[in-house]
């Protein structure tokens, strides 16, 4: 096998080729990199495609706070494409979040993509989702902001490639706000007019990330008790899709928020066809910490009395259980040395499990074989 590209692929590739398959792409958060191998070990045995992602609060220039820069990220995931022998995967920008729309924060913005294109990524997700304007008159008026700043960094990304194909998503909708009246969604009208009005000024994105019911991260109850998350709206999500498609948009929906979401839940009644990606990060931060608990005890005991002490006076009246989940992200680069110095036994069991949990989400989207469907488009 001298002769395959274990580099990562286009991400247009593999939605392009997936788009009306039955199956979900898998999009896995590498945030502590001990996970990467056996994620990839899953997807080499499933011959699953696969995205990995960083958003840009986890890997910016200075390193987010996972303490990886962009070339550090696309580094750490060849190796582990390498170390396996596994050819169908995109390396993927999450959340290149725009929350000012500032000339400044727009050129800054500019600047990470550039870096991200150097270093070798070929799927990107602008999100430009929090810039609503509440006062508009209209939905074009109300999206103003986001589709002002969505073309501007589409066009820079569009110019630095320079004819080479990758991934584009967008997000219209802010995941996890809320009113009164509980998590807002996005309605299938906005998706049609900001798809649309992208479309007119020359940015064609292949997925469109939306807010229907999904938060990142943990899930608490009153008490401060994780609990599962099953707030994902399935019908909203399907209308938003067949809005898309009624309209001639060639769309398809990327599912965000998905850890604590039951995996046969995930594997009955996820729409497969109007969601081609699916997200999974926080799930694998879990999984190591809970790991160190039993492998690393000290280590672990640091993580956590760092983050409630460094974290409690912003979260005050939370449980710890709670406030730990919440902010315990922070602590990968406070404790990147020592997270990356583990034992080896450490290491072959997070190795092992991430092997194994993965198997189970690619199973839960029906992912089995999506490889080999991408290496035939490319003949």
């Amino acid at each position: 096998m001298s002769d395959v590209d274990f580099g990562p692929k286009p991400g247009s590739l593999l939605f392009d080729s997936l788009k009306d398959k039955d199956t979900i792409i898998m999009a896995a958060n590498l945030r502590i990199a001990l996970v990467n191998r056996g994620i990839f070990r899953a997807a080499k045995d499933m011959d699953a495609a696969l995205i990995v992602e960083l958003a840009r609060s986890e890997c910016d220039l200075e390193g987010g706070y996972t303490g990886q820069t962009p070339a550090d990220f696309s580094r750490m995931a060849n190796e582990a494409a390498r170390d396996v022998g596994f050819d169908i995967w995109a390396l993927h920008a999450d959340h290149i979040g725009i929350k000012k729309g500032t000339p400044e924060d727009i050129e800054g913005t500019k600047e990470l993509v550039s870096a991200q294109i150097d270093a070798g990524f070929t799927s990107f997700a602008i999100d430009a989702s929090h810039l609503f304007n509440f006062q508009g008159g209209d939905l074009r008026e109300e999206l103003a902001n986001n589709i002002n700043a969505t073309t501007e960094v589409g066009k820079h990304i569009k110019e630095r490639m320079a004819g080479r194909e990758y991934g584009l998503e967008v997000e219209v909708g802010e995941i996890g706000r809320e009113d009164k009246s509980g998590r807002v969604l996005t309605r299938p009208e906005e998706a049609v007019t900001f798809i649309t009005a992208l479309n007119e000024n020359g940015i064609r994105p292949h997925v469109l990330a939306i807010a229907n019911g999904s938060a990142h991260g943990n899930t608490y109850d009153a008490l401060g008790n994780m609990i599962e998350q099953v707030s994902i709206d399935i019908p909203r999500t399907s209308a938003v899709a067949k809005a898309l498609r009624d309209n001639k948009l060639d769309v398809r929906i990327a599912q965000h928020g998905i850890t604590g979401t039951p995996r046969d839940l995930i594997h009955n009644h996820f729409p497969r066809g109007d969601i081609i990606k699916g997200n999974v990060a926080t799930f694998y931060q879990n999984m190591v910490w809970d790991l160190f608990k039993v492998y690393e005890p000290e280590l672990y005991s640091d993580i956590w009395n760092w983050t409630l002490d460094t974290y409690r006076e912003q979260a005050k009246g939370k449980a710890d259980n709670e406030l730990f989940g919440k902010f315990c992200k922070f602590a990968i680069k406070q404790f990147y040395d020592r997270i990356y110095s583990v034992g080896e036994d450490t290491k072959m069991a997070i190795d092992a499990l991430a092997y194994a949990e993965t198997l189970v989400f690619l199973k839960a989207f029906n992912a089995g074989g999506s490889a080999q469907i991408v290496r035939n488009a490319m003949k």
